[in-house]
């Protein structure tokens, strides 16, 4: 494995189904004499909360809840 010319590795698909990194994951290196620790970072959300933040306040349907709470019932 290389480092590119970027200072970017790729992790193995393996290494990644694993650890469960999946996009958007945070990591940390840890350096630890002349080696280094790849470990995920412990968020206070979950990936779940931050996708539901990402799209906060996004629709653009006009509708009341109830509106909403009626078509889906409706089916």
């Amino acid at each position: 494995m290389k480092i590119t010319s970027k200072g970017q590795v790729t992790i193995p698909l393996v290494v990644r189904k694993k650890l469960g990194l999946l996009p958007e994951t945070e990591v940390d290196f840890l350096v630890e004499g002349s080696s280094a620790r790849l470990v995920k970072r412990k968020s206070g959300r979950s990936r779940g909360d931050k996708i539901i933040l990402g799209l906060k306040g996004t629709g653009s349907v006009k509708m009341t809840t109830d509106e909403i709470v009626a078509l889906t019932r409706d089916r």
